[in-house]
């Protein structure tokens, strides 16, 4: 009904069959009946009116074989087995019709991201247009926490930019002359001129949102067994009927024959499963979204995953403290004091480093000064201090021991970022700052491949870190400095070789490739909204530990699905038999009916049950 939803005429009409229920119990049948009438109306309207549609396109539906039903229910004063079975079918359709919400709707949160406006530079005045009007060979200016509209190369300018959102990399990365910058990207701090080499649908932006769209249009609804079987079962059932009644003049028989028929196991074998596996997954922080994600997840043999955010926290975070001449919270604190007012990411890091430590910064600075893309500088109690990388070092003379450089080369072996802090010409230490890898990752990998599963890691990232990350994690395989179209490919050539790939990432860069593999898997809680709402399955909790867990609950749910479909079927063909050579009838027909509709039911709902066999390497 259209003053309805399909959630609430489900809920509507299976309280009146409940209250119809009560009413047969205390011998009030003409209130019963006139429950169960308005229940088969509210639960059958929106079947009969898809029926009747398909019988004018001269296709023979499983609705119109409910329709019949039901109106041969009615006919022989069968009420309660006509508004059960409006019921159950009319369930089966929402609990199908919820898994499809939304999934359009991380091509809009990508667009929401898209850069809308450019300033250009024309004979030395600045405009703003819209970024779609920028033309190749355009000089743009960009300032801090613009976006970047346009692929071009930098011209004048000395800035960090966020390019997470097109290479994964979680830093800002330092871009001065000749270096390239993405469309999408975001300057953190400075300023940039570029010349503008790709516009319009040629970004790298863009090029992200075609990905993304060109993915989700490949992953076409395949056909539930149920729809495939009801192309013979609904012509065969309705054939029989009427010869049932020709040979046998008898319409109470034949109509016994529809009524018995009717797949009330078999509607809702499915749903049932899948609903059981999903509420299973939501208490474990999974969300698996619907049937065909959850049989396509049974079937994944290779797993690859995304570092940054990922495999990795993506926040960067302080790793090691090499002090010099005072504790390491001395160190800490000097440094903090001075990043306390600096915007840097790696600045904040060291900022959170400290207050995790209970070190109060609540020390006045003096003469405080950035020093753009090498670090920071201020006085504290009469000293020069500065904080920063190799360069600031240099600028102001400060000597680095043998030692003390084999140490730093060390860390940035590790895929770690160093920054060293001095006072005067002297330093005082280095804090290295990395993005850690997530502590349950390692154990993620070994349990995924304990499975069966070929695990690989795609990343934005540089060679030395990502060898660093997958070593560290026992990644074999790994492929480094790729774009988001890159990945994307490299999933096709594994999909070309047959296997059934699963894609686990977090970012706006990530939604590509978790399109295009076979099931798409986010990580909720870091993860963007475009990412979630383009995966298949999301771990809400963030937990990547629950992955191995959400791929055996795909192959229970998936195995009970199958068990439910044969002996409903069975069911079904044991009742058409029995009615044929009257061994029986409709009393004890409907009983059987329903006796499968609740074993169906009862087998669904030990998914509910199913535990974390996969902690002991055990595949369900």
């Amino acid at each position: 009904m259209k003053f309805l939803s399909k959630g609430q005429n489900v809920f509507l009409t299976g309280t009146m069959i409940l209250i119809a229920l009560v009413f047969q119990y205390f011998h009030l049948s003409i209130l019963a009946d006139a429950f169960l009438w308005v229940s088969t109306f509210l639960a059958g309207s929106p079947i009969f009116k898809k029926a009747f549609r398909f019988v004018f396109l001269k296709v023979i539906s499983i609705e119109l074989l409910v329709t019949i039903a039901v109106i041969g229910a009615f006919f022989i004063g069968e009420f309660l087995e006509a508004a059960a079975v409006s019921f159950l079918f009319l369930l089966g359709s929402y609990l199908e019709a919820r898994t499809l919400e939304k999934t359009r709707s991380s091509l809009k949160l990508l667009l929401d991201q898209a850069p809308l406006e450019a300033r250009i530079i024309k004979n030395g005045e600045q405009q703003m247009i819209a970024a779609e009007n920028v033309n190749l060979k355009d000089i743009l200016l960009i300032q801090s926490g613009e976006k970047i509209p346009a692929d071009g190369k930098v011209i004048e300018g000395d800035a960090f930019v966020n390019e997470a959102a097109i290479t994964g990399e979680p830093l800002p990365v330092r871009k001065t002359a000749d270096d390239k910058v993405f469309s999408g990207a975001i300057l953190d701090n400075g300023y940039l001129k570029i010349e503008a080499e790709k516009v319009g649908e040629d970004t790298t932006f863009s090029k992200i949102l075609q990905l993304v769209e060109e993915a989700q249009d490949t992953k076409a609804k395949s056909q539930r067994f149920i729809e495939k079987f009801a192309v013979y079962y609904t012509p065969a059932i309705i054939l029989l009927s009427i010869l049932v009644f020709i040979f046998t003049k008898d319409i109470r028989l034949s109509l016994t024959f529809l009524v018995i028929s009717c797949p009330g196991a078999l509607v809702i074998s499915a749903p049932v499963s899948i609903v059981a596996g999903i509420g299973n997954g939501a208490k474990q922080g999974i969300l698996i979204k619907g049937g065909e994600m959850t049989e396509k997840a049974a079937k994944l043999n290779v797993i690859a995953f995304d570092k940054t955010g990922t495999l990795t926290m993506g926040k960067p975070q302080v790793v090691a403290i090499q002090a010099i001449g005072l504790s390491q919270n001395e160190l800490v604190e000097v440094t903090a004091k001075l990043e306390s007012l600096s915007e840097h990411p790696l600045g904040r890091a060291i900022v959170a480093d400290a207050e995790k430590k209970g070190i109060l910064l609540d020390e006045d600075l003096k003469d405080f000064r950035v020093h753009k893309g090498m670090g920071v500088s201020a006085t504290i109690h009469h000293a020069n201090w500065i904080v920063g990388n190799r360069e600031l070092l240099k600028v102001n003379q400060v000597e680095i021991s043998k030692e003390t450089e084999q140490y730093i080369q060390n860390e940035e072996n590790k895929g770690r970022t160093a920054v060293m802090a001095a006072c005067g010409q002297e330093l005082k230490g280095i804090i290295s700052i990395s993005d850690q890898v997530r502590p349950e990752a390692a154990e993620t990998v070994k349990q995924l491949i304990a499975n069966g599963k070929k695990v690989i890691m795609l990343t934005g990232d540089n060679e030395r870190t990502a060898s660093f990350v997958a070593n560290e994690i026992g990644i074999d395989e790994y492929y480094a400095s790729l774009l988001p179209e890159q990945k994307v490919q490299k999933l096709k050539e594994l999909q070309s070789k047959g296997f059934k790939v699963g894609m686990v990432g977090d970012g706006i860069n990530d939604t590509p490739a978790i399109a295009t593999a076979d099931v798409g898997i986010a990580m909720g809680g870091a993860g963007t909204d475009a990412a979630m709402e383009t995966a298949d399955i999301v771990l809400m909790s963030d937990r990547m530990e629950k992955l191995p867990y959400s791929l055996n609950l795909a192959r229970a749910t998936t195995r009970n699905m199958k068990q439910n479909l044969f002996f409903a079927c069975l069911v079904v063909a044991l009742l058409l038999v029995g009615v044929l050579i009257k061994w029986v009838y409709l009393a004890s027909g409907m009983m059987l009916h329903e006796l499968s509709v609740l074993i169906v039911i009862l087998n669904a709902i030990r998914l509910l049950k199913y535990n974390d066999h996969y902690r002991k390497g055990v595949q369900s």
